[in-house]
């Protein structure tokens, strides 16, 4: 799946987030969705990659790195929440991880909604 342009990549991971949403209901942890897409993505022999980076002040090393729920063949953020509606601060989280990990489109998913088409956003730099 490695090869595969942005666009394919995350129209495989949308479809893999609506096949989990079909079997969970609205309201879980975002830990359970993250681990059954991680899942899904394992199956389909994607790359997930590492997902916590340092942060730098200057030339202080902060020990508090930043955390990407997924990160698929280096290529693809993926943010995921269950809350009641995604805001602002929902997206500019996302599109803060992808500029400090310097990968150029994101995906934030919401599986708390009825439909995940309504919980989805995705995010091109």
């Amino acid at each position: 799946m490695s090869e595969l342009k942005f666009e394919e990549l995350t129209s495989r991971i949308i479809g893999f987030a609506i096949e989990v949403h079909s079997h969970l209901v609205p309201g879980l942890l975002e830990s359970v969705y993250e681990e059954c897409i991680a899942y899904e993505l394992e199956i389909a022999e994607s790359a997930l990659n590492d997902k916590t980076n340092p942060n730098y002040l200057k030339e202080i090393i902060l020990d508090k790195g930043y955390r990407i729920d997924l990160l698929v063949d280096e290529k693809v953020v993926i943010e995921i929440k269950s809350v009641e509606a995604l805001n602002t601060v929902h997206e500019a989280q996302v599109l803060t991880l992808m500029k400090l990990a310097e990968i150029p489109v994101g995906l934030l998913l919401n599986f708390n909604v009825t439909s995940l088409r309504k919980g989805i956003r995705r995010f091109v730099m």
